[in-house]
């Protein structure tokens, strides 16, 4: 078995660019940066900081969110897979391209009016809608259902009988016929 999963919180380098294709299927593209901090070692040598730029690839309802709502130095969470490619640049040569195709993508900084203000009580103008938007956007996440609220469970009595303590191993509920 194998994983390919990544996840990145960075700021954006630049506006999306976003192509339509066949069928009107969206597709967006930007750089994310992602910065390690820099520290001091034992010796005394300064480690500088270390930024890696990342291109970030969405699509469909995610290059939708990206084109209306991602711009230049927004914080994001991006969780997705990394995937390689080549591709014949205009003068012939071979080139190699690893891009980071989102599945889940988070927005992490409040949104900005077109002059670069945060909007009064956290609403910005977007064409004749008012959109509130709360300190975080996930847009891949599923709506979740209420959380029932826990009720008041009464106190248990202490009891004499001995009290079987489950086995810690193996998960319960294994119904395969696993040698190990």
């Amino acid at each position: 078995m194998s994983v390919n999963k990544v996840i990145l919180i960075g700021n954006v380098g630049k506006d999306p660019d976003v192509r339509y294709l066949e069928n009107n299927v969206r597709v967006a593209n930007f750089p994310l940066a992602t910065t390690e901090r820099g520290y001091t070692m034992s010796n005394g040598t300064q480690v500088p900081d270390r930024t890696e730029w990342h291109t970030i690839v969405v699509w469909r309802g995610l290059a939708e969110v990206a084109e209306k709502y991602v711009r230049k130095g927004a914080r994001l969470y991006i969780e997705g897979k990394i995937k390689s490619r080549t591709y014949e640049d205009k003068m012939g040569n071979r080139r190699y391209i690893t891009e980071i195709y989102a599945e889940d993508m988070q927005i992490l900084t409040r949104p900005q009016n077109q002059d670069g203000q945060q909007p009064a009580q956290n609403q910005q103008q977007y064409g004749a809608n008012q959109y509130t938007a709360p300190a975080t956007q996930n847009y891949t996440q599923p709506a979740t259902q209420p959380v029932a609220q826990p009720t008041a469970q009464p106190e248990p009595q202490a009891s004499t009988e001995p009290v079987a303590q489950p086995f810690i191993g193996a998960p319960t509920g294994m119904d395969d016929d696993l040698p190990f």
